[in-house]
């Protein structure tokens, strides 16, 4: 059962035995951990394949931004560096240094970088994947957490293509790159894998918005929403599923509001309104992403 659904469930259960006072905490305490949960995004790969590029792609940040993952053509994170959502700060993308490292050897990697805590990987590859890429996905497939590969640069690949070949077809090539990552990932014992090609400056196309789709089906409801409202506005059903997420939670504000008002308590309405105005507008500033 998701947190919004026992929610519900509870606040009615209180509803019929006439106490409003239990039904507008139920609801206080719900929103309050809405506010609070995390959600820590673990990008990672082998040194120069674009990681940092990506971070701050998905956090919706240009690469010369001041909070943004430094870039660069050698490898420039040298430990795990956490980057907190500019407006959602309990997300957190974590950019972690390529993995083949002299400081960081595949066989120890996951020990070094502290794997608990992330809730999910994103490999990511440029040019092709990598025999430090394919232990890594084995190494979390036994500490049964997901992973997705990502295929980055494949803007730079598609031009090469275009350069190179006498009939080019970006969809045919797409597909052929998309296929080769897919036959390397299953001879290598990496069961159903997905491949996603992405370019960090254009996400809007390629395969960015089917891997946010897949990560939101993959996370518990609670972490979903979380997700979808740090995501940036790429594109109309981004926005669309943020505006169903806010609905909801306006829904709670409302009725956490409206069983206070009916407490006879002097100034107690006022004080929860308030809070509840200071609550609604850090979770629904707008992204300028």
């Amino acid at each position: 059962m998701s947190l919004e659904s026992k929610a519900i469930e509870d606040i009615n259960r209180a509803l019929e035995n006439n106490d409003t006072q239990a039904a507008a905490s139920i609801s206080q305490t719900y929103l309050r951990d809405l506010d609070s949960i995390p959600l820590n995004i673990a990008v990672t790969g082998e040194s120069g394949s674009g990681k940092s590029s990506f971070v701050n792609a998905f956090r919706g940040i240009d690469n010369r931004d001041d909070r943004a993952a430094p870039t660069g053509v050698g490898e420039t994170t040298m430990k795990p560096k956490a980057y907190p959502h500019q407006i959602y700060p309990k997300v957190t993308v974590w950019d972690l240094p390529g993995i083949g490292t002299t400081k960081f050897p595949a066989h120890q990697y996951l020990k070094h970088i502290g794997f608990e805590k992330f809730d999910f990987f994103i490999i990511v590859s440029s040019d092709r994947l990598r025999e430090n890429d394919f232990k890594l996905a084995q190494e979390i497939m036994k500490m049964g957490k997901n992973f997705y590969f990502v295929r980055a640069k494949i803007d730079s690949n598609l031009l090469s293509a275009e350069k190179s070949q006498k009939e080019y077809d970006e969809e045919k090539t797409l597909q052929k790159i998309r296929e080769n990552c897919i036959q390397g990932l299953e001879e290598r014992g990496v069961t159903a894998p997905q491949v996603f090609l992405v370019s960090n400056f254009d996400l809007h196309l390629y395969d960015f918005p089917t891997l946010q789709e897949t990560i939101e089906r993959d996370l518990p409801s609670h972490k979903r929403d979380t997700l979808i409202l740090a995501l940036p506005n790429i594109c109309s059903s981004n926005i669309k599923k943020k505006k169903e997420v806010l609905r909801s939670q306006i829904k709670f504000h409302a009725f956490t509001s409206a069983t206070v008002a009916a407490l006879p308590i002097s100034g107690l309405s006022i004080a929860a309104d308030l809070g509840l105005q200071l609550v609604a507008f850090s979770v629904s500033k707008p992204s300028l992403s």
